[in-house]
């Protein structure tokens, strides 16, 4: 058994560490490091200036809504829950993910709980997620930004939920909070 000690001990030594890249939405750092086992080695980091948010829509019948747009980083289609980025320090994560699923789908929703707070990929970047699953929905107008050419597809959450078993979405942190919410409704937690 790792003792609380070992667990919270950092094994990493940082000598120096330096921007490579930036724009405004990400930065890249590469640090010169010492390593766990004792020796020199570099580190690269992506830092997000946003905190990911993304939102499970869920209507009386259990629907839900998937938005699809392709992908320039995989030059491929991908279908997600609505999601976005939540500008640090000017927006709650709440407000960002109420801003998010009416911007991406049209609706509004009057019920918000939190399901999960993740980290995406932890082994090169520090970026945080917060899903939320969205409740009593209305309909309004979407306004996409110009960044997205998106579809969006009403269905039954049991079948979105097949679509993440089966591999038809890969979107992580879709597969995520939609594997999770389905452990709390069979607990009868959600």
């Amino acid at each position: 058994m790792i003792s609380e000690e070992e667990k919270i001990h950092n094994p990493w030594k940082t000598i120096s560490s330096a921007l490579k890249y930036e724009n405004k939405w990400i930065s890249v750092t590469e640090s010169q490091v010492i390593n766990p086992s004792g020796n020199p080695g570099i580190y690269g980091k992506v830092h997000f200036k946003n905190i990911a948010v993304g939102i499970v829509p869920l209507d009386e019948e259990n629907n839900t809504w998937l938005v699809g747009q392709y992908r320039y980083t995989l030059d491929e289609y991908s279908w997600e829950m609505p999601e976005g980025g939540c500008p640090i320090g000017t927006e709650s994560v709440l407000e960002t993910a109420k801003r998010e699923l009416l911007e991406e789908t049209g609706l509004i929703a009057e019920d918000w709980s939190e399901l999960m707070k993740l980290h995406t990929s932890n082994s090169v970047t520090d970026e945080v997620g917060y899903a939320f699953v969205a409740r009593k929905l209305s309909q309004s107008v979407a306004c996409p930004e110009e960044t997205e050419d998106l579809r969006i597809w009403k269905l039954h959450f049991e079948d979105a939920l097949q679509m993440v078993l089966d591999g038809k979405i890969t979107d992580a942190f879709t597969c995520m909070a939609y594997l999770k919410l389905k452990v709390l409704m069979d607990k009868g937690l959600f």
